[in-house]
């Protein structure tokens, strides 16, 4: 059978593809079809007549039925014979070389010179070996081991047990020996009064010290049976029966192995280390601090102590300032830094033309009469409740301000160039405690006391619902990648949420000893702060790679102290600085720190 012309070749190479070679005109032969399984191999074995004298040809992959010759021809082969049926293997010799001695023989050459004298050659080698020998140039052949390859699984056991669970067998604990308190004759001491009895038998039976009465008999004889010995026996057995024993495994662990090993904090520089700047003017404390974009200059809010009224300042990508006062945002342009980029301020401010139709809207947007345009105030948006938080849109245009009400009222933005403000939330989700802008997509993040929100402004929809584990939510601040978020709480937990991981935190943080009152991320350094009660604020690292599979890497490096604690309040505030690795902070004790 030529069809399969592929050539002597390992049919091995073949079982991954459909055919099994190549006819003579270079057309390719296709293995049979064989989708048979166990069950019909089984059935055809059982079913079919020829099933034990048909094999599978490996050239051509197709199964053929032996002869009965070529079946002969096996057998013939099994036992040892010869193949051809027609050979005789016990045909008489022809003796062609006889044993008898000739008087001529066929050979009668002399014996050669070489085969009675020794060679110099080999004794030239020979002296060769054995000098190699003695300088350790070869080393004779180490003799074999003849050690058996088996061993004695239980060479180590115990030599009395006869399997291995016999060697943990713990005996059962002995019974505890009986004490003078129980003979018959116990010493007077060991007798209990009548005030004693009485006292004993109010006891519960799990408190006494003894569970019987110690009595005093004349002579053992006069001893009578004991009336819970059979009680006593049941449960002892009990105890052997359903108490099980075992013997504790020691594990020998290096408690350093147990430690995460994290880089050192040199390794992580730059980050702030030692406080450079103590700004002091405030009377009070200060609730709030922002740097501007350029990073030259600073600002600062303050809670007046008579109102006790939040006063908040953030500022914008732009060169304006907003400042909240009880139930108003003022918008203000201190004028400071590139005058193109202030005077471009006051042009999209002036440049707004009011609609035909007037819009009913939940606050109400006044214009700055001209003394306070001369003290820099161009809008102030009045709400109809006091302020909690303002916090602004990446893009200088939006804010968005939270209301302390209960009602869906609480969160409201706002558009500054057209003066135009619109409630997002249809009905109330908790008491908000604050809210941010994502600083890349259209997302809206807001904390209740337990949950954060995240809504796609454009599909306006809850996208992701992330749980804090921890009570109260009072700050928030997102990563300028925008993949993670940290959230601190007054129970003293700061939470970080790795939004691509999952709806639960990554990692909670628990350095401060009381409530945290701000968060905050850097812009370009891989650093984030956290503000508490405690007075401290701590500066962590916190890597975020590129690749996708590799975790935030957070590292605690430094406790920055410097504010003293008044009215039990600590650091209010912390922001960074948006270029330099230095952050500030501001407090309860009416000062701003810088350190750098």
């Amino acid at each position: 059978d030529i069809r399969n012309t592929v050539g002597n070749i390992p049919m091995e190479w073949y079982q991954d593809f459909p055919h099994i070679g190549y006819d003579l005109e270079g057309k390719r032969i296709y293995k049979p079809i064989r989708n048979k399984d166990e069950l019909d191999k089984f059935l055809e074995k059982m079913e079919n007549p020829d099933y034990w004298r048909t094999v599978q040809d490996k050239m051509t992959g197709a199964d053929i039925k032996l002869t009965d010759e070529q079946v002969d021809l096996v057998h013939r082969l099994q036992k040892g014979q010869f193949g051809d049926v027609h050979f005789n293997p016990y045909e008489p010799a022809i003796d062609f070389f006889t044993h008898e001695v000739m008087i001529h023989p066929v050979t009668n050459r002399p014996a050669d010179k070489r085969s009675f004298i020794p060679s110099l050659i080999e004794k030239e080698k020979v002296s060769k070996l054995v000098h190699a020998i003695k300088m350790g140039w070869i080393k004779p052949r180490k003799p074999k081991e003849d050690t058996p390859t088996y061993y004695d699984l239980w060479a180590h056991e115990d030599p009395n047990s006869i399997l291995g669970r016999h060697k943990m067998h713990v005996p059962a604990p002995k019974m505890k020996l009986p004490g003078h308190e129980e003979s018959y004759n116990p010493p007077p001491e060991y007798l209990l009064s009548e005030e004693e009895k009485l006292a004993w038998e109010q006891q519960e039976p799990a408190e006494r010290r003894l569970n019987f009465v110690p009595q005093q008999y004349r002579c053992l004889r006069a001893v009578p049976a004991y009336p819970r010995f059979i009680q006593e026996r049941f449960e002892r057995c009990l105890d052997l029966y359903l108490c099980p024993r075992q013997r504790k495994m020691r594990v020998n662990v290096d408690p350093e192995d147990l430690i995460p090993k994290l880089p050192k904090p040199r390794d992580l520089q730059p980050f702030p280390t030692t406080q450079a700047l103590v700004y002091r003017g405030h009377s009070s404390l200060v609730r709030c601090i922002t740097v501007s974009p350029s990073g030259q200059w600073l600002a600062s809010g303050t809670a007046p102590r008579r109102h006790q009224t939040l006063r908040r300042c953030r500022s914008c990508s732009g060169a304006s300032l907003h400042a909240s006062s009880e139930q108003s945002v003022l918008l203000v342009n201190p004028c400071l830094g590139d005058k193109l980029l202030y005077g471009a301020t006051d042009q999209v401010l002036e440049s707004y033309v009011p609609p035909e139709e007037e819009r009913v809207q939940p606050v109400q947007w006044l214009t700055a009469t001209s003394e306070e345009h001369g003290r820099g105030i161009r809008l102030t948006v009045q709400h109809s409740k006091a302020l909690k938080q303002v916090t602004w849109h990446g893009k200088g245009d939006y804010f968005a301000t939270v209301v302390a009400d209960n009602s869906n009222m609480q969160v409201l933005v706002h558009q500054t160039s057209k003066r135009w403000s619109q409630n997002p939330f249809r009905k109330s989700k908790g008491m908000v405690q604050c809210v941010l802008f994502h600083p890349i997509r259209p997302y809206f993040f807001v904390a209740t006391q337990r949950y954060v929100r995240v809504y796609n402004l454009l599909k306006q929809e809850l996208t992701k619902k992330l749980m804090a584990n921890c009570k109260w939510v009072s700050s928030m601040a997102i990563h300028p990648a925008g993949d993670n978020v940290i959230c601190g709480s007054y129970d003293s937990k700061l939470a970080w949420f790795d939004l691509d991981l999952s709806t639960r935190p990554y990692q909670l943080l628990r350095h401060h000893r009381k409530a945290l009152r701000s968060v905050a991320f850097h812009k370009h350094y891989p650093l984030f702060a956290s503000g508490s009660d405690d007075g401290t604020v701590i500066v962590c690292h916190g890597m975020v790679y590129n690749d996708l599979l590799q975790n935030p890497l957070l590292v605690p490096v430094k406790v920055l102290k410097g504010h003293a604690l008044t009215l039990d309040l600590g650091v209010l505030d912390v922001v960074f600085h948006p270029t330099q690795p230095w952050v500030f902070s501001s407090g309860a004790d009416g000062t701003v720190r810088l350190y750098t």
